[in-house]
């Protein structure tokens, strides 16, 4: 039964076709006017009897190419992807007919647009900033179709146009929709591309009264009332300083004739630099700049780079033991001046200490001017080298330890006297009764330490009851030189003698040391 159904279906459908052929284009009008689905709006009524115009029979894909061919505008943004239908991918992949159907009478509204909700970032001009809430009147108008409205900025903004149109009509190629004074032009495809502190300064501090063209790129045209230099240092600014900062300067004085190094790197340039810096040739020597300032008077010639670093003038880097006298102790804290008081290339100095250090010599001149052999450059009293055991008096015992001064009074060495009563005449307990000659019993060790041995450096042996006699029994007067006592025992004891010299006077023939009364030989 359905095979025969539709059987049927295709034999009518054979037969249409088969009358649709037999007829004239007449009747074939009239046929498609009888087979009209309704009247079309009031944009297609004049193709409203030809149908041919806007549909192929049996093929609807090609129904949109027909719309195209009538919809050229349209068609154009198909194909140039630009507009409602170019941009919007649902729009562009989707038939005509499935959004603008007809046949639904004259006054039918086949362009469904919900203006709430419309995607205008599908169109050639994206809603933003402001824009976005801008009522659709305020663009479009009623007597234009969509289309047809005015898409560039000065179109609305003209008379809001503070260039009055010296820059073109290409508003958005700066500006942007969120604020005017946003801009975004891209300067560095001109001529003078900006960077660091160019790119926040207002159009204007360039380009006064809308000028636009033919603006000077050098920067002294623009900042020649700023210029510190007052012009001296030419025009070209960018070889010395940047657009980030004007005090910093990137000129690398490396590459001229005088390297900047140490304090010289922090000297401003007009410092140095006073005149026409093309003009002027300035010397390199270190004089040239610091001639009022050498306190050596120019005593020491023009090579300042000779003693003196650009660190600091105060330290002094001439190696002194490159010559023949060697700063060494004290001398290496000396001022130049302190020996080099004429003009340097010329003068002539001895290397003897006398010649600089006569005022300071304590000797008073009596000593030889060799003062090297007893001192140091450490210090006058600092290691004191001198050999006294060289001298006529070898420094032995307590001597060794006893300051110069106490037998030099007045630092006066020459002639100076050995003999021990010169130094210890107020110490000597024999009041001169033993002589002056203080060695034959005592030593440097102490003079409690000594030793004399009568019985040996005397004629006169210390016997018996004269053992236990002091010094002073006998030695009873002060003695210049030699001392000559007698050796007769009667020159004591003269008056012990209870023979009143009868007996003669050697004593010693009857009597003893032991004790007087004993008689030698005696009961």
């Amino acid at each position: 039964m359905k095979r025969s159904g539709l059987w049927i279906k295709l034999a009518l459908a054979m037969a249409v076709i088969t009358g649709f052929a037999a007829l004239d284009s007449v009747e074939a009008v009239i046929l498609e006017n009888f087979m009209t689905p309704g009247p079309v709006i009031e944009g297609h009524k004049k193709w409203e009897n030809t149908c041919d115009k806007c549909h192929k029979p049996f093929s609807k894909e090609a129904q949109q190419e027909l719309c195209l061919d009538c919809h050229k505008k349209v068609a154009g943004d198909y194909r140039e992807k630009k507009g409602y239908h170019g941009l919007n991918p649902e729009v562009f992949n989707t038939n005509c007919r499935e959004c603008h159907t007809d046949h639904k009478g004259r006054d039918a509204r086949i362009v469904l647009i919900d203006k709430d909700i419309f995607p205008h970032q599908f169109t050639d001009f994206s809603l933003s900033g402001p824009h976005a809430m801008a009522s659709c009147d305020a663009c479009h108008k009623p007597d234009k179709k969509y289309r047809e409205t005015a898409g560039q900025c000065v179109d609305c903004h003209k008379d809001n146009d503070p260039h009055k149109e010296a820059l073109g009509k290409k508003c958005d190629d700066c500006h942007e929709q969120e604020a005017w004074t946003k801009t975004r032009y891209d300067h560095d495809k001109t001529k003078f591309a900006l960077k660091e502190k160019h790119r926040k300064v207002a159009c204007t501090g360039c380009h006064p009264r809308e000028r636009w063209k033919n603006i000077p790129t050098a920067c002294n045209s623009c900042h020649v009332l700023t210029d510190v230099h007052q012009s001296r240092y030419g025009r070209k600014c960018d070889d010395c300083h940047t657009q980030k900062e004007w005090k910093k300067h990137t000129y690398d004085h490396d590459k001229t004739k005088f390297p900047l190094k140490e304090r010289h790197a922090k000297v401003a340039c007009d410092v140095c630099h006073p005149g026409d810096i093309y003009r002027d040739k300035l010397k390199l020597e270190c004089v040239s700049c610091h001639d009022k300032i050498d306190v050596h008077q120019k005593r020491y010639g023009g090579k300042c780079q000779d003693c003196h670093t650009e660190k600091t003038w105060g330290k002094s880097k001439y190696d002194h033991s490159k010559t023949k006298f060697a700063l060494k102790g004290k001398h290496e804290k000396v001022d130049c001046d302190a020996c080099h008081k004429g003009v340097l290339e010329k003068e002539d100095l001895s290397l003897d200490c006398f010649p600089c250090h006569k005022f300071d010599d304590v000797h008073a001149g009596k000593e030889e001017r060799q003062c090297q052999r007893c001192h140091s450059p450490e210090g006058w009293r600092v290691k004191v080298v001198f050999e006294h055991d060289v001298t006529r008096f070898p420094l032995i015992g307590l001597h060794a330890i006893v300051p110069c001064e106490e037998c030099h009074p007045g630092a006066r060495y020459q002639k100076t006297p050995v003999e021990c009563i010169r130094c210890h005449e107020a110490d000597d307990e024999h009041k001169g009764r033993l002589g002056r000659p203080c060695v034959p019993c005592h030593n440097p060790n102490g003079w409690n330490i000594w030793r004399f041995d009568h019985d040996e450096q005397t004629d006169f042996d210390l016997t018996g009851t004269h053992k236990k006699l002091k010094c002073e029994n006998c030695h009873v007067r002060p003695v210049k030189d030699k001392i000559e006592l007698p050796v007769q025992c009667v020159s004591c004891h003269r008056g012990d003698d209870a023979h009143r010299g009868g007996f003669g006077h050697a004593c010693d023939r009857c009597h003893g040391t032991e004790n007087f009364f004993e008689i030698k030989g005696g009961p």
